[in-house]
């Protein structure tokens, strides 16, 4: 049996601005939550978050995707949002998570699928469009990456993996990396967010601010630290300097790949973004004969920051390449 902790529903009874219905996906002896929003009968959007997001990353473009007649399934890798979150660190693999989506694709017989794809979203949900190509009808790349050997890992990603490790700044016990998220949106500045996070103390947010947080943190407010440890594997699989965990052969496959890739490819890039570059962006989109559009104030979390830009944006490529 997995040893596992599960986030009360109650921590979730108050997000004003995500009351979706909850449906399970059973894997082995755990439950992956999941999304899913509009006709079951249209073509999907299937949303996938990164680190250290859930669903609510997708709060304000999943309204108006079903608007414009999609289904929209958003799940929550196993150890965020309110899927069960396994306590053994060493659980966590990228192959393990890309193998549980897959697990939920093809149990909901998903087609004609849209790939909207940010952070780890990428590696993992590019590695189905790889292997099951007849299933998607195009690829939305947001602010992401495939590790192969040219790849050139920016600063910016070097000092998130070293601050991980033991004595970097979020090697601590319940480290509240929900309030990430109001910095790279602008919602709140440094002064504010690194000693609350620091020190282990409430950042005394209003407004916007403090629903942002309520929202980002709702999936380990209370629990204990073993809770976290999904968080923590997701930087640690960074396969900058070896393949450990972060299944770094099978990503050079998918890229190369994907670079053959016939069909729609979208990017839509948050250039103000200092992990993934703006150049990073627009090279891959060129590789891949993919569409570009630059959202120049936009940072790494695009779908947070500007929801409702980046849904006109995609639908706007939709409509001229459908």
């Amino acid at each position: 049996m997995t040893d596992f902790m599960r986030t009360p529903d109650e921590n979730f009874a108050d997000l004003s601005d995500f009351s979706y219905a909850t449906h399970y996906h059973p894997w082995q002896d755990l439950r992956l939550h999941y999304v899913d929003e509009g006709p079951r009968d249209a073509p999907v959007m299937l949303l996938l978050h990164g680190m250290p997001t859930w669903a609510y990353l997708y709060r304000d473009m999943i309204p108006l995707l079903v608007d414009a007649g999609y289904r929209c399934i958003a799940p929550d890798h196993m150890g965020f949002g309110r899927s069960d979150k396994p306590t053994d660190i060493h659980w966590y693999t990228i192959a393990r998570h890309t193998e549980i989506l897959s697990s939920l694709i093809t149990s909901l017989d998903l087609e004609r699928v849209t790939l909207v794809c940010q952070d780890w979203g990428g590696p993992i949900g590019l590695a189905q469009a790889v292997t099951m190509p007849e299933r998607f009808e195009r690829l939305v790349i947001m602010n992401t990456w495939l590790h192969h050997p040219e790849f050139q890992y920016t600063d910016a990603i070097k000092n998130w993996f070293t601050n991980w490790h033991e004595g970097g700044l979020f090697d601590r016990p319940c480290p509240d990396v929900g309030l990430l998220l109001l910095l790279s949106g602008g919602l709140a500045g440094r002064e504010v967010i690194f000693p609350a996070l620091v020190e282990g103390r409430d950042p005394q947010l209003t407004g916007k601010a403090a629903q942002v947080y309520q929202g980002f943190s709702a999936p380990y407010r209370g629990l204990p630290d073993e809770a976290f440890n999904g968080y923590r594997r997701f930087p640690l699989s960074i396969p900058a300097s070896s393949y450990d965990n972060g299944n770094g052969a099978a990503q050079t496959h998918h890229y190369r790949q994907l670079l053959e890739w016939s069909k729609p490819a979208h990017f839509i890039w948050g250039c103000a973004d200092d992990v993934f570059t703006e150049d990073w962006g627009r090279s891959w989109a060129g590789r891949m004969n993919g569409s570009f559009d630059p959202i120049a104030d936009a940072g790494h979390f695009l779908q947070s920051s500007h929801g409702r830009q980046v849904c006109e944006l995609m639908l706007k490529r939709i409509s001229e390449k459908p």
